[in-house]
């Protein structure tokens, strides 16, 4: 039966063999996670080259004992998929059919020459599927509050409040240590500059306009979108996965009513509150750190900021808190109902909700910097 044996390609748990001028390799011996112990990568190693050899035929009815760690073991060497030439008895086929349903083969990846353009259109067409969305609830949440105009009786005013706590109120820690710590770093970076030329009183101008324009606004909004937007997205979230959604929708409660309209008034309320805080902690740093580092008395820092920057600017930058407090609501609350219920789709929903609403904040001061450029501007000497 026999023409030949390979003497040189044997082991306790294969030996290589051709019968009938086919080569073949028989597996004996005991394929469980108790025998193979230290051996088991060195085996998986020889057989995944014999795997490589196409015309080889495979004899599995030698093999004494085999559970599921090898079964595992031999079609991870196989690559996924059965041989073409396979000899295996009754117990381990249903062992085998099993993987096959639980760890199917992997299908060849076929790279199309016009891979980046359909990237690229798939790209697009999900932003206008997102952006179409954003106009739909914000119409929808517009004509919420004519309805509520002609109701105000049915006001969510409890919803609005602790909105308004949660975005407001709670974030207040967060963003006086940030705007504190940004003010100090650049108080120092200018100071030092404008030390070497002699222009020290300066500094009141830099910071003035600086934080309360630009960097007070954008460093609350950025913080409230990581802060309150993916909580708000995580909320929604959460409420798809349980099923409470589909709750409010069989009562006849409208989602935008209840849970969007609240959260977009009572962070366009908070924000700009925020921002004013902000500011205010950032200047004070910034006044702290001049005086520590270039000897500007505070008192002459306080009397002169009036005169340095224009009250319009604090308007401009309320102004940005108002107008990116609701959009990142909007934003927040879009992404939160498009969840599906399933904790994969909650972790991607929540990372699209910040990084979209820290690109609005970004593009909406961008807007501003543009539509108010001779607004507020004219330093008084």
């Amino acid at each position: 039966m026999l023409s030949s044996n390979r003497s040189d390609d044997t082991s306790p748990w294969y030996q290589m063999i051709v019968e009938e001028n086919v080569p073949c390799i028989k597996l004996t011996g005991s394929y469980t996670l108790a025998a193979l112990d230290q051996e088991l990568r060195k085996v998986s190693t020889k057989l995944t080259r014999f795997a490589a050899q196409s015309d080889l035929h495979w004899d599995l009815t030698g093999i004494q004992q085999m559970d599921h760690a090898g079964a595992v073991l031999i079609w991870r060497a196989w690559g996924m998929h059965r041989p073409a030439y396979l000899s295996i008895r009754p117990e381990q086929e249903r062992l085998f059919a099993h993987l096959e349903k639980v760890h199917p083969a992997p299908k060849p990846v076929r790279r199309d020459i016009l891979w980046p353009i359909l990237t690229l259109g798939r790209r697009y067409f999900l932003f206008w599927d997102h952006l179409i969305g954003i106009i739909t609830l914000s119409g929808q949440v517009l004509l919420n509050v004519f309805y509520l105009i002609k109701h105000p009786n049915q006001i969510p005013l409890r919803e609005i409040s602790a909105n308004l706590f949660r975005t407001g109120a709670q974030a207040l820690s967060i963003t006086a240590l940030v705007g504190f710590l940004i003010g100090i770093v650049l108080s120092y970076l200018s100071s030092e500059q404008l030390h070497t030329y002699g222009a020290d009183v300066f500094i009141v101008n830099i910071l003035g306009m600086s934080i309360i324009r630009e960097l007070g606004p954008m460093l609350a909004a950025i913080l409230v979108a990581g802060r309150s937007g993916s909580s708000m997205t995580a909320q929604l979230g959460v409420m798809r996965v349980t099923e409470e959604l589909d709750a409010l929708t069989v009562m006849g409660i409208p989602h935008s009513l209840r849970l969007v309209l609240p959260k977009i008034i009572g962070l366009g309320i908070a924000m700009p509150l925020v921002v004013l805080w902000t500011s205010a902690i950032a200047m004070l740093g910034g006044i702290l750190a001049a005086d520590l580092q270039i000897g500007l008395n505070y008192q002459y820092s306080l009397s002169s900021l009036p005169d340095a920057v224009p009250v319009a600017n604090l308007w401009i930058g309320m102004g940005k808190g108002v107008v990116c407090g609701m959009v990142i609501a909007l934003i927040a609350c879009h992404f939160g109902l498009r969840i599906k219920p399933n904790t994969e789709s909650l972790g991607e929903g929540t990372t699209n909700s910040v990084v979209t609403s820290i690109t609005a904040v970004i593009l909406i001061d961008a807007i501003f910097a543009i539509i108010f450029s001779n607004v507020g501007l004219k330093i008084a000497g």
